[in-house]
């Protein structure tokens, strides 16, 4: 918690609804404000990926837990919780900065990630590229 800032306990109690409630499909955390904790900004029920990517602004920096579900060849359905750190190249420096230095509180405290997501851009947090890394594990 290099920042300083504190991770709100409802972004713990959100990922724990979605871990274990299976409702939720993906969570939306954000920087307050006020910039002193990490907030819950959306959580959707929606199991479309397009519509997850596009609740991460083009301009501004959002960390996600996403319940991605996959076929696996020949082994029926899979769920892999995947954690996203989004800090797109139009955010502003300092939001970035902030962001990068609180990022590690909250992934720490979320417990049961399966695999982790870096994007600056849509590509990279594309579908495909999801799918290919969250397979390989399997």
């Amino acid at each position: 918690m290099s920042s300083g800032v504190a991770v709100n306990p409802e972004c713990l109690d959100t990922f724990q609804e979605l871990k274990l409630g299976k409702k939720l499909k993906y969570i939306i955390y954000a920087v307050s404000n006020d910039n002193t904790e990490i907030v819950v900004v959306k959580t959707s029920e929606s199991a479309s990926y397009d519509e997850f990517l596009a609740d991460l602004p083009a301009a501004d920096c959002r960390w996600a837990v996403y319940d991605f579900q996959f076929e696996k060849d020949g082994g029926g359905k899979r769920n892999k919780i995947c954690f996203y750190s989004w800090a797109p190249d139009d955010a502003k420096i300092k939001a970035k900065m902030l962001f990068a230095s609180s990022s590690d509180a909250l992934r720490r405290a979320l417990v049961g990630i399966a695999a982790e997501f870096q994007g600056s851009e849509h590509s990279e947090v594309s579908y495909e590229s999801v799918l290919d890394k969250v397979s390989r594990g399997n």
